[in-house]
C-alpha cells in the first residue's frame, strides 16, 4: 500500500473511531434522559434499568454516578430486610465515593458518600457507625467548602450534631475503649444546621421534621410541634419523605 492509501486508510479509521464514539455518546445521552423521567418519578428500579447501560458506556460521568447511587439508596427504603438494604447502601457508596473521588470540585459528588452511609447508619453495627461518623463529616464539609448554600449538606450536618451529641456516656466509653473517640457535639449545633437548611430551602418537609425532632430532644416541645405539623402539612415530593412523616408522625403523638 503506497503512502497515499495509507493516509486514506488512516483518514478513515480515524472517521469511523470518531463516528463510533459520538454513537456510544448518543446511545448514553439517551439512555441518561429516559432514566431521569423514572427518576423524577422515584421509581429506582426502572432509572437503573437504563442508567447502568449508560454507565457501561461513559464509565467517568460524574453526574451519572451521582444519580446511579441515589437509585440505589431509594431502593433501601423498599427492601424488606436489614441485610438487603446494607447490601444496596455498600453498592451505593460504591458509586458515590467513585463520583467523589473523580470530582473533587463538585459539591454533590462530595456529598453523595455521606448520604449513602446516613443511610446505612441505622442498620449498621456499633464499629461500623463509630467508622462511618468521621467520613460522614469529611464528605458534608467538602461538600459545604464547595457549595455553602446547599441545603442537603447541613441537613445530614444537623442529623450528624444530632446522633452524636445524645450518645450516652457509657455507649461513648465503650464506644472509645473498642473503635476509638466519638467528636463530642451538641444538640445546639444541630439546630443551627438545620435552621440553616430551611433558611436556603423551606420547601422541604424533611427539614422541618428533623428541626422537630431536635428540638423535642432539646425538651422544647411547643417548637416541636410546631416544626411537625409544618413538615407534615407538606406534600411528599421526595423518596425519603413518606418515611420521615411517619417518624414525625409518631413523635408528634408522644409530645
Amino acid at each position: 500500500m503506497n503512502s497515499s492509501h495509507r493516509l486514506r486508510a488512516y483518514g478513515l479509521c480515524a472517521a469511523l473511531c470518531l463516528a463510533g464514539l459520538a454513537a456510544r455518546a448518543d446511545d448514553a445521552d439517551a439512555l441518561i434522559v429516559k432514566g431521569d423521567r423514572f427518576d423524577k418519578q422515584l421509581l429506582p428500579k426502572e432509572a437503573l434499568e437504563n442508567y447502568l447501560p449508560a454507565n457501561k458506556l461513559e464509565p467517568d460521568n460524574v453526574n451519572l454516578l451521582c444519580r446511579i447511587a441515589r437509585q440505589y439508596r431509594h431502593l433501601m427504603s423498599d427492601a424488606p430486610s436489614k441485610k438487603e438494604k446494607l447490601e444496596l447502601g455498600f453498592t451505593s457508596l460504591e458509586f458515590a465515593n467513585r463520583a467523589a473521588s473523580l470530582a473533587p470540585k463538585n459539591a454533590e459528588a462530595q456529598l453523595s458518600p455521606a448520604i449513602s452511609y446516613g443511610k446505612m447508619l441505622p442498620f449498621m453495627g456499633s464499629k461500623d457507625q463509630v467508622s462511618a461518623s468521621p467520613k460522614i463529616k469529611v464528605s458534608v464539609d467538602r461538600a459545604l467548602q464547595l457549595d455553602p448554600d446547599n441545603d442537603n449538606a447541613w441537613h445530614i450536618l444537623g442529623r450528624w450534631n444530632l446522633a452524636l451529641a445524645n450518645v450516652n456516656p457509657v455507649k461513648r466509653a465503650l464506644a472509645k475503649a473498642l473503635y476509638g473517640d466519638l467528636p463530642v457535639t451538641t444538640n445546639e449545633a444541630a439546630e443551627k444546621c438545620l435552621l440553616k437548611a430551611i433558611a436556603i430551602n423551606p420547601n422541604r418537609c424533611i427539614h422541618h421534621i428533623e428541626l422537630g425532632r431536635i428540638y423535642a430532644q432539646m425538651g422544647r416541645k411547643d417548637e416541636a410541634r410546631k416544626c411537625l405539623q409544618e413538615g407534615l402539612a407538606m406534600p411528599n415530593k421526595e423518596k425519603d419523605d413518606a418515611e420521615m412523616k411517619e417518624i414525625g408522625q409518631q413523635l408528634l403523638q408522644k409530645l
